[in-house]
């Protein structure tokens, strides 16, 4: 699951939302290693030749695209959002890679989750209503975990936080 509650203290508790991630580091080097591997294959039959290095640079420029491309989308991954909850306070903070964060909050007891389940971007849109306002919370998740975390916020927001 790509979210985590933490007790902070007595009176305080932390949700930590981020995306999935499905290709690890290592998962990605062996990618790049293969696409390179396997594009050297067809090389092997110009050895020799002019030609392979009329060819060649196509390799590299396929790979280094295949590594820019997977730096992008970790780079783009690496947003996350914690949500606190205390006594009176609800408090939002999305962060977002290479520009400002985002801050929303309002008093705990007004604060209430929302479900869109066919009207917002993705299905079960969940945001967060209070102060005025309507924040979006966990839309990089997957359409199940949305379904749960809207849950655990309903049930969150209604429990008193000492525990």
């Amino acid at each position: 699951m790509p979210y985590t509650w933490n007790q902070t203290s007595e009176t305080e508790q932390e949700l930590r939302l981020w995306p999935h991630n499905s290709l690890p580091p290592r998962g990605a080097m062996i990618t790049i290693l293969s696409v390179f591997m396997f594009g050297l294959i067809p090389l092997l039959a110009m050895l020799g030749s002019v030609v392979l290095w009329g060819l060649l640079p196509f390799l590299l420029i396929t790979v280094l695209g295949l590594w820019l491309a997977i730096q992008m989308n970790y780079r783009a991954r690496s947003v996350f959002e914690v949500f606190t909850l205390s006594e009176t306070q609800a408090h939002l903070v999305h962060h977002t890679p290479g520009k400002e964060q985002q801050e929303w909050s309002c008093n705990r007891h007004w604060a209430r989750p929302e479900m869109h389940e066919k009207d917002g971007p993705v299905p079960h849109y969940v945001t967060l209503v209070g102060d005025g306002r309507e924040v979006e919370i966990g839309a990089f998740l997957s359409e199940d975990e949305r379904i749960m975390l809207y849950d655990e916020l309903v049930q969150r927001l209604r429990e008193p936080v000492a525990q």
